[in-house]
């Protein structure tokens, strides 16, 4: 049985559309698994149902050893906007929480000393976390989530409201993380997905769009991808390179494509002849394949 199996999993808000609709997914034991999807996807309404916040609508959710108990208490969760009291040191934060995660004065103490170490704030246990970094928060964040050695440790959104420093000591974290216990984060991130997670969940309008191990994801949907710069003043002749009979998709930027094709050396070919013929100015070109955000773009738009 995997650590974690979800079944049908439903919720509707007041009767209307469902923000998730008979979502199915297994999370196995020890690995790191990315929650992706566009903004209104189902994300955070799934990982609250996951860590018992929020009641489903219908279906099941089912923890390995975990027959009828208190979800809560093999899980951690850290939600995308984490509230923290800022008049508390992080010291006294993370004692508070291991307290309420039944552990006594003692252990919650030296609990909370052990974690301050482990996520870099060993130095700022007695600061008042009104003075911390968002990166520093996070951190404490993520302490106060495994505070209590959960079976799975959830984060939402993680990364998005940090900095390149923050976001980069948060990811180094979970990297380290993902060798003790299993990690299900939700990102818009996808190179931070693709770079730390083993498996990935791609969900739109609340339904499983694409799901796997992402090795397995990645060369089952390997794809010849070409990505196209072009000087400023060509988009119109970019979105007329949809037409084209070599292209199967393209992605559009100012001045850039990523251009899905079938055939990559006679995609090229053909491409270099329009560029010749048209006359545009070519900055850059580079052929490879599909990555991570070509999977996911195709999972939501189609």
């Amino acid at each position: 049985m995997p650590l974690l199996q979800v079944d049908k999993l439903t919720k509707t808000y007041g009767g209307g559309k469902p923000a998730v609709n008979e979502l199915s997914m297994q999370i196995r034991e020890g690995r790191c698994t990315a929650l992706l999807g566009p903004n209104g996807a189902g994300k955070t309404t799934t990982l609250r149902m996951l860590a018992g916040l929020l009641a489903p609508t219908s279906g099941s959710i089912a923890f390995k050893s975990q027959e009828g108990g208190d979800v809560r208490e093999s899980v951690g969760y850290l939600p995308q906007y984490p509230a923290f009291p800022n008049w508390m040191s992080g010291k006294e934060f993370l004692t508070y929480a291991g307290r309420l995660a039944h552990q006594s004065k003692r252990e919650a103490a030296g609990r909370a000393l052990e974690l301050l170490e482990r996520v870099g704030l060993a130095e700022a246990a007695g600061k008042r976390i009104g003075g911390y970094s968002g990166g520093m928060k996070q951190r404490l964040g993520i302490a106060q989530a495994i505070i209590h050695r959960p079976q799975l440790l959830m984060l939402d959104e993680p990364v998005s409201a940090l900095d390149p420093i923050g976001r980069r000591e948060v990811m180094s974290l979970l990297a380290e993380l993902k060798k003790e216990t299993t990690i299900l984060f939700s990102t818009h991130v996808l190179h931070d997905a693709e770079a730390v997670c083993d498996d990935v969940l791609i969900i739109r309008d609340g339904r499983t769009a694409l799901a796997g191990e992402l090795r397995a994801v990645m060369r089952a949907h390997a794809r010849p991808v070409i990505t196209l710069q072009l000087a400023e003043g060509h988009e119109t002749w970019l979105r007329q390179l949809a037409g084209r009979p070599y292209v199967r998709h393209i992605d559009l930027q100012p001045n850039e494509a990523r251009i899905g094709v079938d055939d990559l050396e006679a995609a090229r070919t053909a491409l270099l002849q329009d560029i010749l013929a048209s006359g545009v100015s070519l900055v850059r070109l580079e052929a490879g394949s599909a990555t991570l955000e070509d999977l996911f773009m195709e999972a939501v738009k189609s």
